[in-house]
């Protein structure tokens, strides 16, 4: 394995727990899939040090408001929570079992699903993500499913914790409420299909290029994307000559799951090519299926005005996952186009 020269780590975290499977999962994408075509922000932390400052990221018309705690934002290794219960909810989703906003969580198996130590310090971080889950609070236009919410609300509504009686008083499962607008998207399964060794990446801002390249680039061969504008959408407070670096340290070790990470100096473009590595439950069987001629004219009329062949290419590159109904599917994305564009 490669070693990394700055701290002479492996770049990868050891698998600790590998009889687990893929899962499905990020709440971040899961929530901004179907509004932020071009351009998701992000809202968790990457910093190790408690970010108490208020954050606003806009988009066009839709807007973003992050809160934090006393207890700082929220951060992107706290977002584990969230995996695992959308993992959960979505489990129960595919067997036809009934779901709830409502999640119990065994803490060790959390912790073994996460890549995580069993340490009494471990179950402790626990308790502190709940804290800044809880405690950030978001307020938002962009809609999840077909519903907006502009109030103020948490990643999560409430917890509530149960401790081993005795001297160590381990967390022994806990129980979260998903907030509606979070729940909302996982009905719509807005979700994606992560790598487990998403766990195993070391920085936080690998964790955030992962994700973003697994919403863009999704299926697809390649996908490029300008340094100043991945930096941007990585939310990182890093200047752009030290994200730079960060970005070349990743194309040295290669070790990105599902992607190779590619740089070009002299256009300063970041570069990813699909490993083809991702499960077969997660790829698109072959190419999203050509539309019935129907279609187009409901496409028409959902969009009046647009070259519905110029909205079918933006659609199937916007898509990283396989539509159940793809005519239905694209008939939406028009209607949704033609709601936030108007007249072209």
């Amino acid at each position: 394995m490669v070693t990394d020269n700055t701290n002479a780590l492996a770049p990868l975290l050891p698998d600790r727990h590998p009889q687990h499977d893929l899962f499905i999962c990020d709440v971040a994408d899961a929530v901004l899939k179907d509004v932020m075509q071009h351009m998701e922000h992000p809202f968790y932390s990457l910093s190790k040090k408690p970010e108490t400052t208020v954050k606003r990221y806009e988009n066009g018309n839709k807007w973003l408001q992050i809160t934090p705690s006393v207890k700082g934002l929220a951060t992107i290794y706290d977002k584990d929570i969230l995996i695992y219960c959308i993992s959960q909810i979505m489990a129960k989703l595919k067997e036809g079992l009934p779901v709830s906003p409502r999640v119990r969580i065994n803490s060790r198996e959390l912790l073994i699903f996460t890549n995580r130590g069993t340490s009494g310090r471990e179950y402790q971080s626990l308790l502190d993500a709940l804290d800044r889950l809880e405690g950030t609070r978001i307020r938002t236009n962009i809609v999840t499913g077909d519903e907006e919410q502009v109030d103020g609300f948490g990643l999560i509504d409430a917890s509530s914790i149960r401790r081993k009686h005795g001297l160590d008083g381990r967390l022994l499962w806990c129980e979260v409420k998903l907030s509606d607008w979070v729940f909302n998207a996982i009905r719509n399964e807005e979700v994606l299909t992560l790598h487990r060794d998403y766990f195993r990446l070391r920085k936080p801002i690998e964790r955030r290029v992962y994700e973003i390249a697994r919403k863009h680039c999704g299926q697809q061969k390649s996908w490029r994307i300008t340094l100043a504008k991945l930096l941007l959408k990585t939310g990182s407070q890093s200047p752009q000559k030290r994200f730079r670096q960060m970005i070349r340290q990743l194309v040295e070790h290669d070790h990105l799951p599902d992607y190779h990470v590619t740089f070009e100096d002299d256009a300063d473009m970041v570069v990813f090519t699909n490993r083809g590595t991702m499960s077969p439950t997660s790829l698109v069987e072959g190419s999203i299926p050509p539309l019935q001629s129907d279609t187009y004219e409901e496409a028409r009329h959902a969009a009046p005005g647009w070259d519905v062949r110029f909205l079918e290419q933006e659609w199937r590159s916007w898509c990283v996952e396989p539509p159940r109904n793809a005519d239905r599917a694209f008939v939406g994305f028009c209607r949704k186009w033609f709601e936030k564009r108007g007249r072209p």
